[in-house]
């Protein structure tokens, strides 16, 4: 092929990834693989595991092993899907393997990291699929009987917790939602933190920006994610137009927005939307001022991002 035609850009999605005419995806961040340790700093262990060796779905996990040696009591679990419009990011590369560690040891919380497959390579829905697959085998661990002794030993399934950010924000919503149709055996889903989600709607809603370059932007990366999708009323993109939003399988919501971020009133929106349910749990909403979207992953050591890890760990131990 003329080398010309091959570096001839089709899609571009920067900051996150390229297409090319020829088929070749350039991700542009998020490519990078962190290995398993004892982090001296938290005392936080990790080590991966496979979920499914046909569909390569696999986990990062997480104890705050320091911890553990002087208290046998077992741990609220906290379930993790990464960000990245559903194209990019692993549980293994530096800002979310940094992100998760320092989480586990805000929380002293035990944690599963997911990584379901990603577009374009494997379109939507097949990243929620995973998603379900990975819940699935971590309820396979509740009578200890299950592969990861550390599920076995440490995690306490009647305190479970679904968090992500941006697209993982999405996922962590829908497995709630599935959780409450379909449920899993012994597994109690206390809550589920969704930072900056990515939530999205053919028409802007009040506050919403109307920048014509930002929405399309917003509904491209859905539609390029999910080909098979009816647009961005898609209630996989839109909870608005869900019809099941009251049978959310959770007892609490935390909603996390940042005030300079697009998908800003799209956080208030859905809270607005479970409100307004028959579901009947308790949602909080917390606005970042003067942030973008993820921005504690781009800076995690700055004011506004110990905050919001320190609101997400309050959430998550509120019952203990």
């Amino acid at each position: 092929m003329d080398a010309s035609v091959s570096n001839e850009v089709a899609k571009d999605f920067s900051p996150f990834l390229k297409i090319y005419k020829d088929g070749r995806v350039e991700r542009l961040s998020g490519t990078d693989i962190v290995p398993t340790s004892l982090d001296a700093q938290t005392g936080v262990a990790s080590k991966d595991a496979v979920i499914s060796p046909d569909t390569g779905v696999s986990a990062r996990l997480y104890i705050p092993k320091t911890k553990i040696t002087t208290n046998p009591t077992k741990l609220p679990l906290l379930v993790y899907f990464h960000g990245g419009g559903f194209c990019m990011g692993s549980p293994f590369c530096a800002y979310y393997h940094s992100y998760v560690t320092s989480l586990v040891a805000e929380t002293n919380a035990v944690a599963v990291s997911v990584d379901y497959r990603k577009a374009p390579e494997n379109p939507l829905p097949l990243g929620f699929d995973d998603s379900w697959a990975a819940l699935n085998w971590v309820q396979s661990h509740f009578e200890g009987q299950g592969p990861e002794e550390w599920l076995n030993s440490y995690a306490d399934f009647e305190r479970v917790f679904f968090a992500g950010d941006s697209a993982g924000a999405n996922i962590a919503h829908h497995m709630a939602l599935r959780l409450g149709h379909e449920g899993l055996v012994g597994v109690k889903l206390k809550g589920i933190a969704l930072v900056h989600p990515y939530f999205w709607g053919s028409e802007p809603i009040e506050g919403e920006t109307h920048v014509v370059e930002n929405r399309a932007k917003a509904e491209g990366i859905w539609r390029f994610a999910c080909p098979s999708t009816i647009g961005a009323d898609d209630p996989l993109i839109n909870p608005g137009k869900d019809l099941k939003l009251a049978k959310l399988g959770a007892d609490r919501v935390l909603v996390c927005v940042a005030e300079q971020d697009v998908l800003r009133q799209r956080g208030w929106y859905y809270s607005e939307l479970l409100k307004k349910s028959e579901w009947g749990g308790a949602v909080e909403v917390v606005e970042t001022k003067e942030e973008d979207h993820v921005f504690h992953l781009n800076n995690p050591t700055g004011e506004n991002a110990v905050a919001l890890l320190k609101k997400v760990a309050s959430f998550i131990n509120q019952d203990i």
